[in-house]
């Protein structure tokens, strides 16, 4: 019997070792290969830097696209292998410009123009380092974003790649659907400069919300007619994706939750917690128009956690009801000023970006006026 313990006994021994090596294996081989990820950025930041130098050397732009830079990559590609192509060097060119603006103004103008600047010369000459920039993510990553013109916009992707770990695919998402111009249309003035300066940062309630909520993921059509028991289907199935637009610190709790007072049941579509405002979140679906009787639905639904479920260390509940279209004059009508009920619209389909940059713009517009006023 001693001896079938003692070989038990080894035999965990032995896999509590494997284990332990193999995690630290794993660990040194993820740090090896961000290693080798950020050194590869670094040094097509400097090529780009010394790409944009040669280019000052009095070359015209023409001669030097068609000439200089495909006699580098054949060279390169000769001795180095893949990864030197002529356009490739054209993205390191391209992401010197843009990313060496951090610190001092280099602006993207014509070969000829800047030879005509001595300010920018001399500041191209101080041969600013690429560990200076404090790169941190992927060159796939850079290439999405170094195509963003919007330097606030480019700046809170790139914090909240880092933040969220985004994958090069989550990024191009999170892009497309337009994140950056959805929060801000749901904040003021001064809180849009944050998020290019902090990210998206989830302090109060307000901080959740997105104009409008966008759920192609889901694969639905706005075309056919659909339930809301359909839709909330539909998220199920594609719960994770959903969590991700939602935003941070989401955590799924239920669906069609019961409660029952005065021997009647009432019944919540969804109910998640947020972990950064120490909070429930309840959500209701409305694919028809919104209705007064909806909000006071969804007050009675929050009075209920805040009176019955919520700790005394937790924050009040937040209610939203997730509509096809909002009305704000309807939402202000009803509530009380203090209510923590928001209405919340979602698209089915990746809005249009240039329109909500416009709409972005024009509101900002709005706040630069009246401060003049």
């Amino acid at each position: 019997m001693s001896n079938t313990n003692d070989k038990t006994a080894k035999n965990f021994n032995d896999n509590q070792l494997y284990s332990k090596v193999a995690e630290l294996i794993e660990l040194a081989r993820k740090k090896v290969a961000t290693t080798v990820n950020l050194a590869m950025v670094h040094t097509y930041f400097e090529i780009g830097r010394m790409i944009v130098e040669d280019e000052q050397q009095g070359k015209e732009r023409a001669e030097y696209g068609k000439t200089v830079l495909n006699d580098l990559a054949v060279r390169l590609t000769e001795k180095f292998g893949r990864g030197f192509s002529e356009p490739n060097l054209r993205n390191m060119r391209k992401f010197f410009l843009v990313y060496s603006t951090r610190t001092f103004p280099i602006q993207q103008r014509p070969s000829t123009e800047l030879q005509k600047s001595e300010n920018h010369t001399s500041t191209i000459q101080q041969k600013v380092s690429a560990e200076s920039f404090g790169f941190t993510l992927s060159w796939s990553h850079y290439l999405i974003l170094m195509r963003i013109d919007n330097p606030a916009e480019r700046s809170f992707y790139e914090i909240e790649a880092l933040s969220q770990n985004w994958s090069e695919a989550q990024l191009k998402r999170q892009y497309h659907s337009s994140l950056y111009e959805r929060l801000a249309l749901s904040r003021n003035k001064e809180e849009v400069m944050k998020l290019g300066n902090e990210g998206h940062r989830v302090v109060k309630p307000e901080d959740i919300l997105k104009n409008p909520l966008t759920l192609e993921f889901l694969g639905m059509d706005e075309k056919d007619a659909y339930s809301e028991s359909d839709m909330e289907h539909a998220i199920l199935s594609k719960l994770q994706q959903f969590i991700m637009e939602l935003g941070k610190g989401f955590l799924f709790e239920a669906r069609q939750k019961r409660f029952t007072f005065d021997d009647k049941h009432y019944f919540v579509d969804l109910v998640f917690y947020n972990r950064l405002l120490q909070c429930f979140v309840l959500i209701d679906l409305k694919t028809d128009e919104l209705e007064h009787k909806d909000l006071g639905q969804m007050q009675m639904y929050v009075n209920y956690y805040d009176r019955n479920l919520k700790l005394d260390t937790e924050k009040p509940t937040i209610g939203i009801l997730l509509c096809k279209k909002k009305n704000n004059a309807l939402v202000e009508l009803t509530l009380p000023k203090e209510a923590n009920i928001y209405a919340s619209e979602y698209s089915l389909y990746l809005p249009d970006k240039q329109l909500l940059q416009q709409k972005l713009t024009e509101w900002l517009q709005e706040f630069e006026n009246l401060a003049e006023d």
